[in-house]
């Protein structure tokens, strides 16, 4: 829930900042000065802050449906990785044929006396 609020917030954060073309209309639209809207925005958050005193009821209302929001979600995420778990395939698909010797008893002298009898020399070096 919150993650959309934000995304709100930073979508129309970005959709202000974006530049506009020169219309008849554009001209229309009131001019605000930085200053003005920071100021706008601080006693916004100033009178956010003081909501909870003149409206108590309304701000424990709006606890309760926090926390039982969080609950649904605690319990919506549950059930989806419950879902996911339940559904999840096997580690063993089977596209890999298994072998037909057992690794604990193969021999592992697998080069012939002609590979055996090459010398090792190291590469030339530059």
């Amino acid at each position: 829930m919150f993650f959309l609020l934000r995304l709100a917030f930073w979508l129309g954060l970005v959709l202000v900042l974006l530049p506009r073309d020169k219309t008849p209309e554009a001209d229309k639209t009131p001019q605000i000065s930085a200053s003005d809207a920071v100021s706008a925005a601080t006693a916004t958050i100033n009178d956010m802050g003081q909501f909870c005193k003149r409206q108590p009821s309304a701000c424990e209302v709006g606890g309760q449906a926090a926390t039982a929001i969080g609950q649904r979600a605690t319990d919506g995420a549950r059930k989806l990785y419950q879902i996911i778990t339940d559904k999840k395939p096997p580690d063993h698909t089977g596209s890999i044929g298994q072998d037909d010797t057992d690794s604990a008893t193969a021999s592992r002298d697998t080069l012939t006396t002609d590979d055996q009898s090459i010398e090792f020399r190291l590469p030339p070096t530059p």
